[in-house]
């Protein structure tokens, strides 16, 4: 089956795609359709965000769309940045690694042992014959105040995980695929998608 991936992230398509081979998809970039809209995400949370995109995403190419909304929530700053991750700072100078330091440096002042945060995903796969399929993944771990690892992207380098005694982006692709936030939310996707008859039992 065909699906539209909502997003223009090539890093996303190809962590997505490793997990959702399974399921038979064939998983394609918005823009490899010639689709190019930016969703404007006006929703309040991970969940309302992905739905939307992935509801613009479908109309917008007539296929089933699968819909990614995720970020990362620090204990300390009451769940920020949250469904803003992408957007932190609201400053469009900003890259990855400039987000990245934006929170190093609002986190200053958090002590170690109180620096626990989780990285969140929400998956929604929207069908033109009006179904959609929703599941939410979570990874738990705490903030470095220094980058550390090579692999993954956004906020990767400082999230660090205590079951595997390093970051995010120091974690070989197929060992994060495992755990991720990602991988949890596709997880209890696919047991959805069973559920409806888009996958094998």
């Amino acid at each position: 089956m065909k699906v539209v991936l909502a997003s223009k992230n090539k890093h996303k398509l190809a962590e997505i795609s490793k997990i959702t081979e399974k399921f038979g998809f064939d998983l394609v970039l918005q823009s490899e359709l010639g689709v190019d809209i930016d969703v404007e995400e006006t929703g309040t949370t991970f969940e309302e965000n992905s739905l939307l995109k992935a509801d613009a995403v479908m109309k917008a190419t007539g296929l089933p769309a699968l819909a990614d909304d995720s970020g990362i929530a620090v204990d300390a700053l009451n769940g920020e940045p949250g469904i803003y991750s992408a957007r932190y700072g609201f400053d469009d100078s900003l890259d990855d690694w400039g987000r990245l330091l934006l929170l190093l440096k609002n986190t200053e002042h958090v002590p170690d042992g109180q620096r626990q945060a989780q990285f969140v995903c929400v998956i929604t796969m929207v069908t033109p014959d009006g179904q959609v399929i929703q599941s939410r993944g979570e990874i738990h771990g705490e903030l470095l105040r220094e980058a550390r690892g090579e692999n993954g992207f956004g906020y990767d380098p400082i999230f660090y995980y205590p079951p595997a005694g390093m970051t995010t982006a120091e974690m070989p692709a197929e060992e994060k695929n495992k755990v991720s936030h990602r991988a949890n939310a596709l997880k209890g996707f696919y047991e959805k998608l069973k559920e409806a008859g888009y996958a094998d039992k």
